[in-house]
């Protein structure tokens, strides 16, 4: 059995992708200091490591011809958090919170599968503090705190024409007074060196890969993803197996569309009663301009073009002191045109007037792109099961025509920690107290004020879903007696060939001041894939064999949509075949959700892969 020191500065140095073990030595540095003590600890004094077969997931490896099983070593933990956003870590600073409040001890572990927290983290942002009020109250007291602009103007506008613009009042639901402009994956740092400061540890680099079962069917940890792998999939000079990290409660806050969130929906049948999550592509960038130009505090949202009436969207453009600006298009993923390429339409949109006023004369220094849920509450599924919870994005708490789901995400997390907590401590199996704590919460109630918005479109049209919207806000205040309902999943609303909704697009040509090829912004996303690991996108096995040449069926009957809707470039058609360039994944999702018949499964890559936000 290797100890615990060793085993860890294995796994982070094949996380980093520094495969040698004097490299690994120095990969201790990347780790919180909670997690630094424990790799510092002799195995006698660690809290558990064991070995466990790794045929209990059906792995093996071959020796002579022979199946032979492979070992895996387990860490125990109380509480393991799958996800270093904005919910994860609100509810591991909250659990922290009640072990110094109650002196009951409570061991808590965080993976992130980015190269640190918050490299995978974007959002728009316009930052609502209302939960960050209640986990950390003197947290303006923080001089390194990142929320430092505050929002001094809204405005909102229907573009109509390329050139022309309509102001418009401003919907209650984006009055931004008390909210800050900013980077989000700089707040996620912030959290998490709170987080680590409370005791938590931190695990950046390491992929949750495999939800793990006990023998009643409940959850009881997860495992991360084997690194070291060849392209085929066979082990190469570096292969490590994964780790398994065992809890009595693991926290699922893994962001829109997480992986082991919607294995745990599907075995433990969640969404039995809520309606199709429903999403939508934001892409982002954010852009230096010359400080004079910038006017901090200042909010712009629009609707109408590049998007035609029937596609529901709208883009978001917010000054940050002390010189940069967070310019983005966001895109419902129910639209029906295969040729749409939410990526060109944002492209173009920046040559508007009312947007390229903000942005010439800067430098574009960051690009991003992400899903989100736009379900809204029809959409949430039910938040507990045997061994765990959801929390966050991983359940769909975005407020939709507020734009912002941070702070419901993060109050969704100290909810779950604060249940958990008490169920750990009572050895119940299922934090039940959760879902009730939810349906009593204000994010519950924000929800259910807008939950008719997102649908109204959908049945009416844009000018059909304003007018609805504004009913909605200003005469029945969000209390009409009914629920509109989604009815479909994204990928089914995308038109074949034939449909005549299926029109061909003329994108204008990047002109590299205000508008720039994709994989030229890719680049700008510091995308980074070992290059020799097996791909993360899977054709699902049902469809492997028509997916072959000129046989694809989404090329033969849809166009290929994903070769447009990718915002990274990475699915294309050279001579009519498929090839995946898994190495340019931004880790958006949006494949796994809008392919035709969803014939992706989206899984993650090794620890550390991925793209490198610092602004987004």
């Amino acid at each position: 059995m290797r100890s615990a020191r060793i085993l860890l500065r294995a796994r982070a140095a094949t996380a980093t992708r520094l495969r040698s073990l004097s490299t690994a030595r120095s990969t201790i540095a990347r780790c919180t200091p909670a997690a630094a003590r424990r790799l510092s600890r002799t195995p006698a004094a660690a809290r558990h490591l064991s070995s466990t077969p790794a045929a209990a997931r059906g792995l093996s490896s071959t020796v002579d011809g022979e199946e032979e099983p492979i070992e895996r070593d387990s860490m125990e933990y109380d509480v393991v958090i799958v996800g270093g956003g904005p919910a994860g870590l609100a509810a591991a600073i909250r659990l922290k919170q009640l072990e110094e409040t109650t002196g009951n001890e409570i061991s808590v572990c965080l993976l992130e599968k980015a190269s640190e927290v918050g490299a995978h983290v974007v959002s728009g942002n316009v930052f609502e503090p209302r939960a960050l009020d209640e986990l950390l109250p003197d947290w303006r007291e923080d001089a390194d705190a990142p929320l430092q602009t505050k929002v001094e103007a809204d405005t909102f506008s229907y573009l109509h024409s390329e050139t022309g613009a309509i102001p418009l009042p401003c919907p209650p639901s984006l009055h931004n007074d008390g909210n800050y402009v900013a980077s989000l994956s700089q707040v996620v740092r912030w959290l998490g060196e709170k987080a680590e400061a409370l005791g938590v540890e931190v695990y950046p680099g390491f992929s949750a890969a495999e939800v793990l079962y006990d023998d009643r069917g409940g959850v009881r940890g997860v495992a991360t993803r084997d690194v070291g792998l060849n392209k085929d999939g066979s082990k190469g000079e570096n292969y490590e197996p994964g780790m398994e990290l065992l809890a009595k409660q693991t926290l699922l806050a893994e962001g829109a569309r997480g992986s082991c969130s919607e294995e745990v929906m599907a075995i433990f049948d969640l969404r039995k009663h809520c309606d199709p999550q429903q999403f939508g592509l934001g892409v982002k960038e954010v852009w230096e301009i010359p400080e004079e130009k910038c006017q901090p505090g200042l909010v712009q949202h629009t609707i109408g073009w590049p998007l035609a009436s029937d596609t529901y969207g709208g883009s978001f453009l917010y000054h940050m002191a002390p010189n940069l600006v967070h310019v983005g298009l966001v895109v419902g993923l129910d639209y029906a045109n295969p040729h749409l390429s939410p990526y060109k339409e944002f492209q173009r949109l920046k040559h508007h007037p009312a947007m390229a006023k903000h942005l010439e004369g800067g430098d574009c220094v960051a690009y991003a792109a992400r899903v989100i849920n736009e379900g809204g509450l029809q959409s949430v599924p039910k938040l507990t099961f045997p061994g765990g919870v959801l929390i966050g994005c991983s359940a769909g708490f975005l407020n939709v025509p507020k734009i912002k789901g941070t702070h419901t995400a993060m109050k969704s997390g100290m909810l779950a920690a604060e249940n958990v907590f008490e169920s750990i401590q009572t050895e119940e199996r299922e934090a039940v107290g959760y879902q009730e704590a939810f349906e009593a919460s204000w994010v519950y109630d924000e929800l259910y004020g807008v939950r008719n918005y997102k649908p109204a479109f959908k049945k009416w049209g844009l000018f059909g879903g304003v007018a609805y919207a504004g009913a909605s806000a200003y005469v029945m205040k969000g209390k009409e007696p009914w629920t509109f309902r989604h009815d479909s999943v994204d990928s089914s609303t995308t038109a074949k060939v034939d449909d005549p909704r299926a029109k061909p697009i003329q994108y204008p040509k990047p002109d590299g001041k205000l508008s720039f090829p994709l994989l030229e912004n890719v680049a700008r996303a510091v995308v980074d894939h070992a290059d020799t690991q097996p791909s993360h996108l899977v054709v699902k096995d049902e469809f492997r064999d028509s997916m072959v040449g000129k046989t694809a069926r989404s090329l033969r009957e849809y166009g290929a949509p994903e070769a447009n809707f990718c915002p990274a470039g990475v699915y294309e058609y050279p001579d009519d075949e498929l090839v995946i360039n898994a190495q340019n994944c931004v880790h958006c999702k949006c494949c796994s959700i809008k392919m035709p018949l969803e014939y992706i499964k989206w899984t993650v890559p090794e620890g550390g892969g991925g793209p490198n936000y610092q602004l987004t």
